[in-house]
């Protein structure tokens, strides 16, 4: 369970150290609107997404087990953050975050990492194709300049909404949104070591600002955001509330144990390594409660922006911490101008976000699949979708489990006449 970044530091050369800065500045620069609009698709504000990333983007990268990952918000936290804060308040989102964390803490030392890898692949794929979704459709308002329809919160309503609301479609803000998309699209192709993200939200943003254009941006919707980290603090809670948002705060640890495990796998194949996932869940734990207590947002580690890390040239957890550094020093001299990114932006990046999340370079497998672990992912998918993240976990892992059994062909209990 030592964090990574003791065994790599005692054998770090300059040349690394200088890799790792050039690395953890550009993967600042990708993380930085990724984290506002995580944020704000969450409902929560975006000061909110900024100081995740710079807290727990330090933690998971000072203690983690991985010598690449990148930890932060995500959007794989969307829609669960999005249902607390509708149910609880933000202040039940961070108590829940909290808990979440000491949770992580609890299975790292109970050595619990490795059990992630018997939960069904299809399980996975459903309800993260799922979030997808439900992400995705969420933006659809802001790319068409329609965020002050009043837009039901469910899937099937917010489509019916928006059908009827194609009428008054804001035409300058579905051109930002697209041109956003396809300028994240082209500079990803020519330059994929570049921090493209932020060169094209803010190359469309200035288009917003220079021209006048009625577009909505972060300022003119939620005011300025602040130059400084919040001091920390515990939440206000009390027993009820504990046992309210005690469901969502395992919800939570779930998802940031799954996806920082499958994170710091991805990294392990893109440079020969091999993590420490019982320092990367204890890494997780930490990052969670110290987001908490800044008034933060779940965080968990990243694919993308770890798969960002290794390709600018990170080799060691520096660069992660160097991540977190720059994006307080933006936040600290560049707020205003943070400020300034236009809406539809931030949705037509979130909407590429949900695309990858869904990894379509990976539908032609489903397809091919076994029959029962296409109904998985289907099962999962629709739970996601149509009812609620914690079922459609639940009833996910479970059906897979069962037919993980059945493929063993493991006979049943031997039970028993009850005596009654």
């Amino acid at each position: 369970m030592k964090p990574k970044i003791l065994t790599t530091l005692p054998a770090s050369t300059r040349a690394d150290f200088m890799a790792d800065i050039v690395a953890g500045v550009s993967v600042a620069l990708v993380a930085l609107p990724l984290s506002l609009a995580i944020a704000i698709a969450s409902g929560a504000t975006p000061a909110a997404g900024l100081v995740t990333a710079i807290v727990a983007g330090f933690l998971i990268s000072a203690l983690g087990g991985s010598r690449v990952q990148i930890g932060g918000p995500t959007g794989a936290f969307i829609v669960v953050v999005q249902g607390v804060i509708v149910e609880h308040g933000y202040d039940g989102l961070v108590l829940a975050t909290l808990l979440a964390g000491l949770i992580l803490l609890i299975a790292g030392a109970l050595r619990a990492g490795r059990l992630v890898a018997h939960v069904p692949e299809p399980v996975v794929s459903g309800f993260t194709i799922g979030i997808a979704v439900i992400i995705a459709v969420s933006q659809l308002p802001d790319l068409f300049g329609l965020s002050g329809a009043d837009l039901p919160a469910d899937v099937p309503g917010k489509l019916a909404g928006l059908i009827g609301a194609l009428g008054s479609v804001e035409v300058a803000s579905l051109g930002i949104g697209i041109a956003t998309m396809i300028a994240i699209v082209v500079l990803r192709r020519l330059f994929p070591r570049f921090p493209g993200l932020i060169v094209a939200v803010a190359g469309t943003s200035a288009v917003v600002a220079l021209a006048g254009l009625p577009v909505d941006t972060i300022a003119s919707r939620f005011g300025a955001l602040p130059d400084s980290l919040p001091l920390p603090r515990l939440p206000e809670f009390s027993r009820e509330m504990v046992i309210d948002v005690l469901p969502s705060a395992f919800v939570i640890a779930f998802l940031a144990g799954i996806e920082s495990l499958l994170s710091a796998m991805v990294a392990d194949k893109m440079i020969g390594g091999r993590h420490r996932p019982n320092a990367e869940v204890l890494a997780q734990g930490a990052a969670n409660v110290g987001s908490a207590l800044f008034g933060g947002l779940p965080a968990t580690g990243a694919i993308a922006r770890t798969a960002t890390n290794v390709r600018a040239g990170g080799r060691t957890p520096v660069a992660g911490i160097v991540h977190a550094a720059t994006i307080l020093v933006l936040l600290m001299v560049a707020a205003p101008l943070v400020g300034q990114m236009a809406m539809p932006a931030l949705a037509g990046l979130l909407l590429l976000t949900a695309w990858n999340m869904s990894e379509p370079q990976r539908w032609r497998a489903h397809l091919k699949a076994r029959p029962e672990d296409r109904a998985l992912i289907l099962l999962t998918l629709l739970l996601t979708v149509f009812a609620d993240l914690t079922v459609a976990i639940a009833v996910g892992v479970a059906a897979g489990l069962a037919i993980r059994l059945w493929r063993r062909k493991v006979p049943p209990a031997d039970w028993t006449t009850p005596d009654r």
